[in-house]
């Protein structure tokens, strides 16, 4: 595909911002706290949904983690996530899932649960917006565990605001299951978009929250384009050409309701960071480099279809078998997941994530970046 000159600045500027950023002298982070879904869980869906649920998880199931760890770790991806590349960027080792309860959480630890919502788990059977139990892992559930954790990591309430003002925060992604319950259980999209400003005050009341906890610097990422999720596509497999934008090959409705939460979301920070001068809110971009990756793959070293799965049993485009997920007996990877954006439909590869999280830590997709962020 031929580039724009716009892309190609682009592409110079995050060169250029990449290669100088490191040079800043950054404040030295004691450790990581990381809140949301399935794109920063590091392995607490797996300890808390096997007793509950009764089922298989597939995700715990090679290929899962055969890029970097060489077996399933926990993670919905081949390898490492956005969250485990911070975490080394810092000097920090990989967070361990809250919920392992063996692990040493000085340096920080992981509350994330993929399936995990902004609302809380009340608002999904009041609606009836669940077909079986669901696991109650809600954003409010896990500052709750946070909460549990503190009196292990600090003492008095001095101690813990100095503790945690000098920590990081990742607060997301969170929100993408609210609206895809929704929409799985009947909601049109025009319904499910206005429950956007309920999600994202959710989530601006957990920022504040970690604030009154001593926080002083809080990453707080958008959602992604859900329209280009291959699972989304094959399930969507019959709408009409109408329905997709041309250009990448999405579906319209569902990108256009996660711009939506972007767009709320970044107005909110705005409003807290008038409310909060002194403390870092850094809003960071899984949507718009996502987008990037499907109009320009070639510079990415993505050079397999971009919206089609590494892991999957398709007989389609998508390599997508509503079916038979990844994971399941039978279904195989592609043989090199870092040519593809997309490993099981879902979520992406390693090779995704890493240029996700430099984009977030150097910049241009984050605001500010991380790394300028945390200077001294």
């Amino acid at each position: 595909m031929k580039s724009s000159p716009q892309f190609s600045l682009l592409c110079l500027l995050f060169s250029f911002v990449a290669k100088a950023l490191p040079l800043i002298r950054t404040k030295h982070v004691n450790a990581i706290f990381s809140f949301g879904d399935s794109y920063a869980d590091t392995g607490n869906f797996a300890v808390l949904a096997s007793p509950v649920l009764n089922i298989t998880i597939w995700t715990s199931k090679p290929p899962y983690g055969e890029t970097f760890f060489h077996g399933p770790n926990g993670r919905c991806s081949d390898g490492r996530l956005v969250i485990d590349f911070i975490a080394d960027e810092m000097g920090l080792p990989f967070l361990p899932p809250y919920l392992s309860h063996n692990e040493s959480f000085s340096r920080g630890a992981n509350f994330a649960v993929s399936g995990a919502t902004a609302l809380d788990f009340e608002f999904f059977v009041k609606n009836n917006l669940t077909s079986r139990d669901i696991i109650n892992s809600s954003l409010r559930v896990q500052l709750s565990w946070f909460d549990e954790l503190k009196p292990s990591l600090c003492s008095t309430p001095g101690d813990c605001w100095d503790y945690f003002g000098k920590s990081l925060f990742v607060l997301g992604e969170i929100g993408g299951n609210d609206y895809a319950y929704m929409l799985f259980f009947g909601w049109s999209v025009e319904q499910t978009m206005a429950y956007v400003p309920h999600v994202i005050s959710v989530i601006s009341s957990a920022v504040e929250m970690l604030i009154n906890e001593g926080a002083t610097a809080i990453v707080i990422p958008g959602t992604w384009p859900a329209g280009c999720a291959p699972i989304n596509l094959a399930i969507n497999m019959n709408a009409s050409i109408d329905a997709y934008e041309p250009q990448t090959g999405c579906i319209k409705a569902l990108n256009e309701l996660h711009r939506s939460h972007n767009i709320k979301l970044r107005f909110e920070i705005t409003k807290l960071r008038l409310r909060y001068p002194h403390i870092a809110l850094i809003y960071t971009d899984y949507y718009s480099l996502t987008i990037d990756f499907l109009l320009f793959p070639e510079r990415f070293g993505f050079i397999r279809a971009p919206l089609m799965a590494c892991c999957g049993n398709g007989n389609n485009q998508y390599n997508i078998n509503l079916t038979e997920a990844c994971g399941m007996p039978g279904v195989s990877a592609c043989q090199d997941p870092s040519t593809y954006v997309s490993w099981d439909g879902a979520h992406m590869t390693e090779a995704a994530y890493r240029y996700i999280a430099s984009s977030w830590l150097r910049g241009p997709y984050a605001d500010p970046p991380i790394l300028l962020a945390l200077r001294d």
